[in-house]
């Protein structure tokens, strides 16, 4: 698919790096007096759209919030469903994505995940491992704190086996223990469905990423609406602690 970018004279580039905590499947259902389970298809739907919408407009990342540590604990049937949708996805996208030149990737923690899951995943980035149109991270049983956690455990081992100097420990070389170790920080986050908080997502990474809110739930979520939050990001003065102009 040929990107289309936003830029024009005078504008500010688009989003390298784009993120996104998909809220609010739930909630549509409910609305609509449907079980929870057909807003998680619905939301699938919009993943689709959200790949093709960072496409057009030439985002080069995409990292989703798909399922949280803490949502291992929602009733057992919800969490079979979306295991279960999971595995369609996969099976049925990944082709797609393939085509488009989408690299797929998925952070968090996978021994939590079901082995045929697993082999999916892999299957699926390394089918696409060489793709450079748009890279797709999904975040699956993923948790910021674990996330950091974990690296400076693995920091702790290295140091204390003798391949890493505890006092040439920096944020770079911290960054270089993180899932995201090789992909840019988000320049933009987006969280839809009215919420306002990052709810353990990326909490390193988003150190110096502009948020946008938006009222729409996921389910509903648009290329007008993605269109609508990188204009938002190109209004923005990012200064990284500086002083403003």
């Amino acid at each position: 698919m040929e990107a289309v970018s936003l830029d024009i004279t005078d504008t500010p580039p688009v989003p390298v790096h784009v993120a996104i905590i998909m809220d609010g499947n739930g909630r549509w259902a409910k609305a609509r007096g449907l079980p929870r389970t057909v807003g998680h298809r619905q939301g699938a739907e919009s993943v689709r759209r959200a790949v093709e919408s960072s496409v057009k407009l030439g985002i080069r990342y995409l990292t989703l919030y798909g399922f949280s540590s803490e949502n291992w604990k929602r009733p057992a049937s919800e969490v079979k469903d979306l295991m279960g949708l999971l595995r369609v996805y996969l099976k049925s996208e990944v082709s797609k994505l393939h085509k488009q030149g989408v690299q797929f990737r998925i952070i968090g923690d996978r021994s939590s995940l079901a082995d045929d899951i697993v082999e999916l995943i892999e299957g699926a980035e390394k089918k696409t491992s060489d793709n450079t149109t748009l890279t797709l991270t999904i975040a699956l049983s993923y948790g910021g704190r674990a996330e950091i956690s974990d690296a400076a455990r693995r920091i702790a081992e290295d140091v204390l086996a003798g391949k890493l100097d505890a006092q040439s420990i920096t944020e770079e070389s911290f960054e270089g223990y993180l899932y995201t170790h090789d992909i840019p920080d988000p320049d933009l986050l987006i969280r839809t469905s009215g919420e306002q908080r990052i709810s353990n997502f990326l909490l390193w990474q988003l150190a110096y990423a502009e948020f946008v809110f938006i009222d729409t739930l996921w389910p509903e979520f648009s290329f007008e609406d993605m269109e609508q939050a990188v204009q938002d990001f190109q209004c923005r003065e990012r200064r990284y602690g500086n002083a403003g102009g």
